[in-house]
């Protein structure tokens, strides 16, 4: 008796390949999100001998407020004053920056000219002077520049 044999046609199939390739992907998905970054591996760092503490740099702050008041590192002053002051903080560090900064909203002064009166004074006082405010928002709108009517 003669056993009957088929023969098939040898096949690949696709679909425990298609689940193998998903489980690889989804592992290295999901260890890279659980990788820990080398910038937050806790290391201990090493005490020396010779260290000394970092010194921030120095800075002078001349505020105006919303009344058109001046501080100079919150101290309340006068308009005469200020360049005083900050000479008195350049001969204790050359090195130091001034800021200005204008207090947000709508004051019962015109503050420009103070701001103006500031900057004059400290133009030739040989220290950076800087002006802080708020950034920028980039959805904001762009201010439209003025248009020109020509005759």
């Amino acid at each position: 008796m003669r056993i009957r044999r088929t023969t098939h046609e040898p096949r690949i199939e696709l679909i425990p390949l298609i689940d193998v390739m998903m489980f690889l992907l989804s592992f290295f998905i999901y260890s890279q999100a659980l990788a820990v970054r080398i910038s937050v591996v806790p290391m201990e760092l090493r005490k020396f001998q010779s260290a000394q503490a970092p010194k921030p740099a120095p800075a002078a702050t001349i505020s105006i407020a919303l009344d058109g008041k001046l501080y100079y590192n919150r101290i309340p002053c006068e308009l005469v004053e200020i360049s005083g002051r900050v000479a008195e903080s350049k001969s204790e560090d050359p090195k130091t920056v001034v800021y200005i900064a204008v207090a947000d909203g709508q004051g019962s002064v015109d503050r420009a000219p103070v701001m103006q009166s500031i900057w004059d004074k400290l133009r030739g006082c040989g220290l950076q002077v800087n002006f802080v405010g708020k950034p920028i928002d980039t959805d904001e709108k762009k201010p439209t520049p003025p248009t020109t009517i020509k005759p």
